[in-house]
């Protein structure tokens, strides 16, 4: 790979486009939920009470958000491998049917994503989802950053943990390969 090779000189399968998305979600949540391990000493009033009710909900919510959308990118990212809805709802331990209702949605607004007719992206999480199905590259560099920069002796992890992986298509067969 080459530092040009972005968006369209760069043939990345859908599935390693849908895992790159979950990698972002994976990269968000880690921080989001990393930010409440220490206690800052302005958190606590001297009698161990909560110095400002409601925030640490409030920010709550937001991991739990960002929970989900990993766990929908999960499903997404099995489904563009390949898996049908009897495997992710034998995984779940739940029906195919209830399976398909659950993450039906994630999958066709992740396939929209994908179509070249596709308009502009209306909110900030669907321009984000569109930038990084579009520019693959890009984005799995600043998570090679990250990873390595988050690094917990993980000392196999190469230079390239995120980017390394994603599988491109070979335009002269059709097949997908790794970089």
């Amino acid at each position: 790979m080459t530092e040009g090779d972005t968006g369209a000189s760069a043939p990345y399968t859908d599935a390693a486009r849908a895992r790159l998305v979950m990698a972002y979600e994976a990269c968000e949540l880690a921080d989001l939920a990393r930010a409440f391990v220490p206690i800052g000493e302005h958190e606590l009033n001297p009698d161990g009470t909560n110095r400002s009710p409601g925030t640490v909900l409030a920010d709550a919510i937001r991991v739990v958000a960002v929970a989900q959308r990993f766990f929908e990118a999960a499903a997404v990212f099995e489904r563009m491998g390949g898996a049908d809805w009897q495997l992710i709802g034998d995984v779940l331990e739940v029906s195919p049917r209830a399976a398909w209702v659950r993450f039906a949605m994630a999958e066709a607004a992740f396939r929209e994503l994908l179509s070249r007719e596709r308009g502009p992206a209306a909110g900030e999480a669907e321009r984000l989802r569109a930038y990084m199905t579009r520019e693959p590259l890009e984005v799995a560099l600043d998570l090679d950053d990250w990873v390595l920069r988050h690094e917990d002796g993980d000392s196999d992890l190469g230079t390239t943990p995120v980017s390394g992986g994603l599988a491109r298509r070979d335009p002269r067969r059709g097949a997908e390969t790794h970089s």
